[in-house]
């Protein structure tokens, strides 16, 4: 395996990620996917809006994207990376397998742009491990390095 880019590609909207993923609105936390490289990296796009469910209860007075959407959108992200670069899994679905060093530095608040970067640390089809971060105009926001494992759709 060489260090070169494996398939760079500028980016995937929204309803590429809906073939990829099964993720449907309220749960389907990013928006586009951009800067692919192969399954090495990518970065996905949230904007973050006033109009999301969960700001009715987190917190009326005080809105902040909970923490657990924050890793979830980094989950997701990952996977589109890897489904997209593994065409022969379509239908296949990216299951959790760990959450290691999880870390909340800053609240994501309505109208913030969240871009969840994910680079591979390790892979042994079908399992895989990605160091994760998510940052609003460039500050990071939450960390994570999560696995995840291809499992069959049906």
């Amino acid at each position: 395996m060489t260090d070169a880019p494996t398939g760079l590609k500028k980016s995937i909207d929204v309803m590429r990620i809906m073939q990829l993923l099964p993720h449907r609105y309220p749960f389907l936390l990013i928006d586009k996917m951009m800067e692919m490289d192969g399954e090495q990296s990518g970065i996905g796009i949230k904007n973050v809006t006033i109009n999301e469910p969960f700001f009715q209860g987190h917190f009326p007075q005080q809105p902040i994207m909970p923490g657990v959407l924050l890793v979830e959108a980094m989950a997701q992200t990952a996977g589109a990376l890897v489904l997209e670069h593994y065409a022969e899994h379509a239908g296949k679905l990216v299951f959790f397998t760990s959450i290691d060093g999880a870390k909340f530095r800053k609240p994501v608040r309505p109208g913030d742009t969240v871009h969840f970067h994910v680079k591979l640390l390790a892979k042994r089809v079908p399992i895989f491990k990605f160091a994760a971060e998510a940052k609003v105009d460039g500050k990071l926001v939450a960390q994570a390095t999560i696995g995840a494992s291809l499992i069959d759709g049906k």
